[in-house]
């Protein structure tokens, strides 16, 4: 997902070049070091094998993890079918409807304005993934699908994803590069010049970078303490989604927010310890007086042409001993992330302007940059945000 509402990283995107830098140094991707083929494992040699597959499934025990298997392997398949029938719910506004009242089925069909044969499919779907479920003959709001609808920007978010999709409808072209992806000019579409065209788009996607910028403060704030912060600075922070849960927690805490002048021009002062500090982190150095700075979801949309001197500058702006705090979905790396290594690398690669980086990578920058101490809470919740902290020495 891209940075927080209208944020300089989204803002800068309109002249941002594709990311063509250094690629990740894991065993088999492009920039690592050469590994020979190896033989292929004993259990994988298993797996390919039909004959054991079908002497396993009149195996008491091994016909369990054969028939777990399949499970796992056709919910891949029906992934995308998944989407869309999440999609459908949210649409035609079903969760919502469900957590004022249950409803049989044709009172239903009234509501949504579906037919009813069409929507009894829907339904039925809806409850396979436990969002409903149906009880007397009303169709009742599953504990899921009331989490779905209280988690703040998840419904914007899926509502959004159709511009994704379309990018991926034929993935072999997207992964040659042969098409040129329409995620690439939605950001700044959304948040550039061209947001007077529709403003009703603009508002509407504004409202879901801050609202799951707010979820991916809450993380974050969990995980690093600034109790003895003398003052934090959001580096590329929007207009201010980071810093006003910072406030929330440290009223007496000074901030100041950077971004572009056309982005603080319309941020509002939502706190008298907070300050305004227009530039671009691109072009300009980054100003000092703060001990602690941070990173919230910028680097991922950015190349490592661009990361790497953000680093640096943001090096030069603290004191001995000022922490730098990053936080964003991260890569795997070694241990690949079905949330962040599936989802997010692939909607970074369709922005064309960043890429998901693995804790270990974003390491390596730091160090590079003179960064020390570089540590990496456990995160809560990797598929919202993980954090890395860094001090210079």
């Amino acid at each position: 997902m891209p940075k927080d509402e209208q944020e300089g990283a989204t803002a800068d995107r309109t002249s941002a070049p594709t990311a063509t830098g250094k690629q990740p140094q894991v065993p088999g991707q492009p920039g690592a070091a050469p590994v020979q083929p190896g033989r292929v494992n004993f259990f994988t040699r298993i797996a390919l094998s039909q004959r054991l597959h079908e002497i396993f499934e009149r195996m008491p025990l091994m016909n369990r993890v054969t028939r777990r298997e399949g499970e796992a392997l056709f919910d891949i398949v029906s992934g995308f079918v998944q989407s869309q029938v999440l999609l459908a719910i949210v649409e035609f506004r079903v969760l919502h409807i469900l957590a004022a009242a249950s409803w049989p089925l044709p009172q239903l069909a009234e509501r949504t304005g579906l037919p009813e044969d069409r929507l009894a499919v829907l339904m039925q779907a809806a409850a396979a993934l436990k969002l409903v479920k149906c009880r007397r003959g009303l169709w009742q709001l599953a504990p899921r699908g009331a989490a779905f609808i209280t988690v703040p920007g998840l419904e914007a978010m899926v509502r959004h994803h159709p511009v994704l999709y379309r990018d991926l409808a034929d993935p072999v072209a997207f992964l040659k590069g042969d098409i040129e992806p329409e995620l690439a000019g939605f950001w700044p579409y959304v948040f550039g010049p061209l947001a007077q065209e529709d403003a009703g788009l603009a508002e509407r996607y504004s409202q879901l970078m801050a609202d799951s910028q707010r979820v991916v403060a809450d993380d974050t704030l969990r995980l690093v303490d600034l109790r003895d912060a003398k003052r934090v600075m959001d580096v590329g922070g929007g207009t201010g989604a980071f810093l006003r849960v910072v406030a929330k927690l440290y009223p007496e805490l000074p901030l100041t927010l950077f971004d572009l002048p056309h982005v603080l021009s319309v941020a509002e002062r939502f706190s008298p310890k907070l300050d305004f500090a227009p530039g671009s982190f691109r072009d300009d150095p980054i100003p000092t007086g703060a001990d602690v700075i941070t990173l919230v979801r910028v680097l991922y949309d950015h190349p490592d042409s661009v990361v790497e001197p953000l680093l640096a500058k943001v090096h030069a702006a603290l004191p001995p001993g000022g922490r730098l705090i990053i936080s964003e979905a991260m890569a795997g790396g070694a241990k690949p992330d079905r949330a962040c290594d599936v989802y997010f690398a692939f909607y970074t690669m369709a922005m064309s302007s960043g890429r998901t980086r693995s804790p270990e990578e974003i390491k390596q920058m730091l160090e590079k940059a003179g960064f020390t101490k570089v540590s990496k809470p456990r995160a809560l919740r990797p598929f919202i945000t993980s954090v890395i902290e860094a001090e210079r020495g």
